[in-house]
């Protein structure tokens, strides 16, 4: 495999992703982040449908690498698809999409991120912690506010931010992930998995080249983030927030987005929240202005419902209506 490149010194970050054009506002509003905290990387992004990879080709966006859904499909995935949901085929090509990375372009090292991923600072944070510890494989762990521990459910780590070295100990790790991914991954619970995600809760056991990310920067969460005394610039402790994963959050509108049912501190809607909504409405206003107008893939649009007030008036009294109009 390939040699890291470095520029200026620093090294060249190598990073892969996939979406749809469903989540591509949000796959952009990633990128765009990493970009504005100066990171040196190139993205490699695998489309998961054709108005994605159309609109990405006529953005002609720097650091990314497209890749199409035709391009990257193999035989065994192509079995698979049609016993999978949509989102559950997704689950089920993470794991080749890095592997498809690596061995196309001959990397010595790759690291996935999911689309709804926020940088608040360069993630070659904690990539150097992760070269510093001499092992093949990262992974993050959820470490869940006790009170929404999902461990037994859905996992211990998150399948978020992994980074995978092409030696023959990350490629071993990667094949045997790859291979349960082929033989089931669905969204549900069944013999202690569900979908590629349990499968990484006995790594490091049951491999001896897994480094935990221990920066607790990396992998702030709605499912965690009630742990740390957030401030204005983002700090949690001594430490800055690298990433934030923004998972569950909706936008109803293009000026009204549901945060989520996880509870949020009034800090961590204003110092969190409101700087993604606002990168997301401007990514949005961008594949208007350059794509089409009337784009608005993504926005999950509030359905009329007889129960909506109800749900309403348990979701403020239990303090978990996290909907907002910005």
């Amino acid at each position: 495999m390939g040699i890291l490149l470095k520029k200026e010194g620093l090294h060249m970050n190598y990073f892969c992703t996939l979406f749809d054009s469903n989540y591509l506002i949000r796959g952009l509003t990633m990128y765009k982040s990493i970009i504005d905290a100066g990171e040196n990387f190139q993205i490699y992004v695998v489309c998961f449908d054709d108005v994605a990879f159309e609109i990405l080709q006529r953005l002609s966006l720097r650091n990314i690498t497209l890749i199409s859904l035709h391009e990257f499909e193999n035989e065994d995935l192509l079995k698979v698809k049609k016993t999978r949901t949509k989102g559950e085929y997704c689950w089920t090509c993470t794991s080749f999409v890095i592997g498809y990375v690596l061995d196309t372009y001959k990397l010595s090292e790759v690291t996935y991120l999911d689309a709804d991923l926020y940088f608040f600072n360069k993630p070659s944070i904690l990539l150097d912690e992760f070269r510093d510890s001499d092992k093949s494989v990262m992974i993050t762990e959820h470490r869940y506010t006790p009170e929404y521990d999902q461990s037994a459910t859905s996992g211990i780590y998150c399948v978020q931010f992994m980074t995978f070295k092409a030696d023959q100990y990350g490629i071993r790790v990667l094949q045997w992930w790859q291979e349960r991914c082929l033989e089931w991954c669905y969204a549900r619970i069944e013999d202690g998995k569900f979908g590629d995600q349990k499968y990484l809760d006995d790594w490091t056991e049951r491999f001896a080249c897994v480094h935990v990310l221990q920066h607790p920067g990396g992998g702030v969460a709605p499912w965690n983030v009630q742990q740390y005394n957030v401030d204005l610039e983002r700090n949690i402790g001594d430490n800055n927030i690298v990433f934030y994963h923004f998972h569950n959050l909706k936008m109803l509108s293009t000026n009204k987005f549901d945060m989520g049912t996880y509870r949020l501190r009034e800090k961590d809607v204003e110092y969190i929240y409101y700087p993604y909504i606002d990168a997301l409405k401007k990514t949005l206003h961008l594949v208007q202005e350059e794509y089409n107008v009337g784009f608005t893939s993504g926005i999950q649009e509030e359905r009329a419902h007889w129960k909506n007030p109800i749900r309403k008036f348990k979701r403020k009294w239990r303090g978990i209506y996290n909907v907002v109009q910005r």
